[in-house]
């Protein structure tokens, strides 16, 4: 059956539909287009932290009505919270652990950047160059004077993570290959503090993500092979540098709506650009 309509009923037709255009676009758009306020909150590894804190200022810049909450705590306190629901989006510097796929299995990893492992001592230390067998002979408890690895007469001063660290969990796989830390280590329970002991204490050794090596603290170069590999953004790029890993933020389930539209910011041209210029490595 055909139906004729005037001009008249045509055009409310066409404006009946136009409207119900307007209302799906709207509802499409997202939550980013209404004027509510709105939240994100991130937790987890120290390593991502300053990613993330940078990319949540550029973001809230762009979007005022969204609010970004960022904290630390390690990599197993972002996980957690995401699983349990504490959180919107985990930071963690290391894979997730089967316990931690079994307990929470929507998890989904999202990898943001990649990073090295630098091993830090005092600017004064004049050890410039190690081998991952003399790192482990440090932190497993081997060596404990620093002129037995090819420095002065002195006690080594062994700074390590605490339990809490997917920068320790990944040290204690790649680096240590599965084996006891030194009993007589200090625990830190961040970068920055790991950082600002070993700046601190002239025999000390540490290790933090690349992104945190300043002036403060020497960064030694790993002998591998008769060649010293300096930690720097070019060497994880191409593969030189031995102490390299990925970086995450997760989401429980498929990321939506707002956390989606940040996390894509992250990877995005601008998002990535932030990652260099925090001195870690973008994907992109």
């Amino acid at each position: 059956m055909v139906i004729k309509m005037d001009a008249k009923t045509k055009k409310i037709a066409v404006f009946g539909v136009m409207m119900g255009l307007v209302v799906i676009a709207t509802a499409l758009s997202g939550c980013l287009k209404s004027g509510e306020k709105h939240t994100i909150t991130i937790r987890g590894s120290t390593t991502v932290l300053p990613i993330a804190q940078k990319t949540a200022e550029a973001y809230m810049d762009k979007h005022p009505n969204v609010d970004i909450s960022v904290s630390g705590g390690g990599s197993s306190v972002g996980i957690q919270s995401v699983g349990e629901g504490i959180a919107d989006i985990g930071m963690a510097s290391r894979d997730l652990k089967d316990e931690e796929k079994t307990r929470y299995p929507n998890l989904k990893p999202i990898v943001i950047a990649k990073d090295g492992i630098a091993i830090i001592v005092h600017p004064d230390n004049p050890v410039t160059n190690l081998t991952l067998e003399q790192i482990r002979g440090i932190y497993n408890g081997t060596y404990t004077n620093w002129k037995e690895v090819g420095g002065p007469d002195k006690e080594i001063v062994v700074i390590n993570r605490d339990s809490a660290s997917g920068t320790r969990e990944f040290f204690w796989e790649h680096v240590m290959q599965k084996d006891d830390f030194v009993a007589t280590a200090l625990e830190k329970n961040s970068n920055g503090a790991v950082k600002q002991t070993v700046s601190q204490t002239p025999n000390a050794i540490g290790y933090v993500g690349l992104g945190y090596v300043d002036k403060s603290v020497k960064a030694v170069k790993i002998k591998k092979e008769g060649t010293e590999v300096e930690p720097t953004v070019e060497n994880v790029l191409n593969g030189k540098y031995p102490i390299a890993r990925s970086l995450y933020m997760i989401t429980n389930g498929e990321p939506k709506g707002i956390v989606k539209d940040f996390i894509d910011f992250v990877l995005s041209e601008e998002g990535q650009r932030i990652v260099e210029e925090e001195g870690f490595v973008p994907i992109s």
